[in-house]
């Protein structure tokens, strides 16, 4: 089964989308969009110093998400600038940082487009096998701290008061993200990433009463769009990860007619 590259790509995407629903709820929750872009955007940055240094691409972009979570939690607690500008001076940096060292490196060729949009349909038996264990160890680290990140989500001081350290919580979820944005370049790109981790979790929000009911919708709604994207990438010739990300639009856009009143639990 997994000699079609086809299958390897739902497979793919589908424990994609999996992991994507849960973390994308918190994002969500958290209005925490524009950071999951930026984490994004560094993954550039992690390439082309992996490339540079002749290491894994996949440990350079986690490293560099790493730094820059760090990076934003230092200059966030010293206050000199919001959180949006911080956010859009990291961004922008590691984006531009990370196209400048990929050209000063003449002998070194890179997919772009690749990067910047993914290819879904080249991947491997050994990409899903990474991608599935990966994928296990965040959705295993959420579970775990899934009583705390709520805590924290509807207040900071309460959860300190109850001793949950929030702010060790916060440094942890960071690390998660970072983590799938390792996984999930080679599938949708640094650009699309952050739809996936949005998209399907706002369109979640409206059907569920309670937080685990929104990341179960919000991971269903991922892998509806997978499988849709990659049938009309199939039928209509079309790019495969932009596609995935339409359907994910297409899902949100249905949640969003529909005739619900959700009690929202999580709103």
């Amino acid at each position: 089964m997994l000699e079609s590259f086809f299958t390897r790509a739902i497979i793919a995407g589908v424990g994609l989308a999996a992991v994507t629903g849960p973390l994308g709820s918190f994002i969500v929750w958290r209005r925490m969009a524009y950071f999951g872009d930026t984490m994004a955007h560094s993954a550039i940055l992690g390439v082309a110093l992996a490339l540079f240094f002749s290491i894994n691409p996949v440990a350079g972009v986690f490293g560099i998400a790493v730094c820059v979570a760090l990076i934003l939690g230092f200059l966030q607690k010293r206050g000199t600038l919001s959180a949006d500008s911080l956010l859009g001076l990291l961004s922008h940096s590691a984006l531009a940082l990370g196209l400048v060292l990929v050209s000063l490196m003449p002998n070194v060729r890179i997919d772009l487009m690749g990067l910047l949009f993914g290819d879904i349909l080249a991947v491997s038996v050994t990409d899903l096998a990474f991608i599935y264990g990966g994928g296990a160890i965040v959705l295993g680290v959420l579970a775990w701290l899934w009583r705390p990140m709520l805590a924290g989500t509807v207040s900071e001081e309460i959860a300190q008061a109850e001793g949950l350290n929030p702010e060790r919580t916060r440094l942890i979820f960071m690390v998660l993200l970072a983590g799938l944005i390792a996984i999930a370049m080679k599938i949708l790109g640094v650009l699309l990433i952050t739809a996936m981790l949005i998209i399907p979790a706002t369109a979640a929000r409206r059907l569920a009463n309670t937080p685990e009911q929104m990341a179960i919708y919000a991971a269903l709604g991922g892998i509806a769009a997978v499988l849709a994207g990659l049938w009309a990438s199939l039928h209509f010739d079309t790019p495969s990860g932009p596609s995935i990300v339409v359907a994910a639009l297409g899902v949100f856009t249905i949640t969003s007619i529909l005739p619900i009143r959700s009690k929202g639990a999580a709103q």
